[in-house]
């Protein structure tokens, strides 16, 4: 009887990094390059002006809300999805859309899921069907959830997830910032090398965090987020 043996296990893995790669690409038709999550205002407020300061921004980003919010949520929202637990999900998509503090910030993450949403329907890939075992997205499901279940169909380990999830965040904020700021594309290959171990740094404290230390800790963010709801001139929703 045929067994699995390593070059299967290696295809395997490599077919779920090509999956994840697909997950957290730019060119993933989503839309996340029009949202900047609040950054476009902090540059019109004068919070953000250069390279440093964005970096002090990002780190502080990334320590309080990722690391306390997103990727936290993420990894349990996988182990859901793993043990197809219907009402963790849905608990965990709940918990995420309460943490939305603004209505830019809620906005962005619904866009998101539903686009994911829309995208993985036509491949083929959406959960619940008749002859899934998976339970059904929750309706009008955030950005986060579904991206733990593409993550989960994909075969992405949980921490290769966080890890994805929170590079698709970075670059998505460089990006942001060589448009508005503006940021030279050097200076965000620096930010690159900076930021790659706090991404691991965050990664390791998500999965140490008990659910009772969970919760973003952002209040500028937030300012900057409603703010920019009235914002005179921008480039981005949010």
């Amino acid at each position: 009887m045929p067994t699995e043996g390593p070059a299967t296990a290696a295809r395997g893995d490599d077919l779920a990094l090509l999956g994840l790669l697909q997950l957290v690409s730019p060119a993933l038709p989503i839309g996340a390059f029009a949202f900047s999550q609040g950054l476009e205002s902090a540059f019109e407020l004068g919070w953000v002006s250069d390279e440093a300061s964005l970096g002090e921004w990002l780190e502080g980003v990334l320590e309080d809300g990722l690391t306390r919010c997103e990727l936290p949520a993420l990894a349990r929202l996988t182990q859901a999805w793993d043990e197809a637990d219907g009402e963790a999900i849905a608990g965990w998509d709940d918990w995420l859309a309460a943490n939305r503090e603004t209505a830019e910030l809620a906005a962005e993450d619904s866009r998101l899921g539903a686009a994911l949403v829309r995208l993985l329907g036509s491949l083929a890939l959406l959960p619940g069907g008749p002859s899934s075992e998976a339970p059904a997205l929750p309706a009008n499901a955030g950005y986060v959830t579904v991206f733990a279940w593409t993550a989960h169909v994909r075969g992405v380990p949980p921490r290769q997830a966080m890890l994805g999830f929170a590079w698709a965040w970075l670059e998505n904020q460089l990006a942001v910032a060589c448009k508005a700021l503006p940021l030279g594309h050097t200076a965000a290959q620096r930010l690159v090398e900076r930021m790659r171990p706090a991404l691991v740094s965050a990664a390791d404290a998500a999965l140490s965090l008990e659910e009772d230390a969970l919760g973003p800790a952002l209040p500028g963010l937030a300012l900057a987020s409603a703010l920019h709801e009235t914002q005179y001139s921008r480039l981005f929703r949010s």
